[in-house]
């Protein structure tokens, strides 16, 4: 009588043993990473401080000598800003009584849109209710 034993000559190969890698358990998400992370492989979040890694780095210095100077002077003295500085409240007084002959429009200095609300009374007071709105809404002092 011959017996069959296939186990005795099949030979299975064994998974050769690597060697465990250390590991440490992350501090915000409680998951296992390799222990010379500095960034949690599973959440993302820093679990070391990076300064301890690169205390051996030396420290790099930046000395900058550049000094940039504007010498570019503005005309005018009022920030920067073009036109001239106006009261808001004159202006505003102005467009109430004065508005549909442009009497706001002239003491900004836009003689243009003054003799246009004159002949056309205040954009036929559309114009003139409109800047009245909008001269509330400006600072004082703004700047035309």
């Amino acid at each position: 009588m011959e017996e069959n034993n296939n186990s005795t000559n099949t030979a299975v190969s064994q998974p050769t043993p690597q060697p465990e890698q250390k590991m440490k358990f992350c501090k915000h998400c409680g998951g296992k990473i390799p222990e010379d992370a500095v960034l949690c492989t599973l959440c993302g979040r820093q679990v070391e401080d990076i300064s301890k890694n690169n205390a051996a780095q030396p420290q790099i210095i930046i000395n900058n000598d550049n000094i940039n100077t504007n010498t570019n002077t503005n005309v005018n003295n009022n920030g920067g800003r073009g036109g001239k500085a106006k009261n808001k409240w004159v202006a505003l007084v102005l467009c109430f009584f004065l508005g549909v002959v442009g009497g706001h429009k002239f003491y900004e200095g836009k003689i243009g849109m003054g003799i246009l609300y004159l002949f056309t009374a205040g954009l036929f007071g559309i114009g003139a209710l409109i800047d009245f709105i909008v001269l509330l809404f400006k600072p004082n002092p703004y700047y035309v």
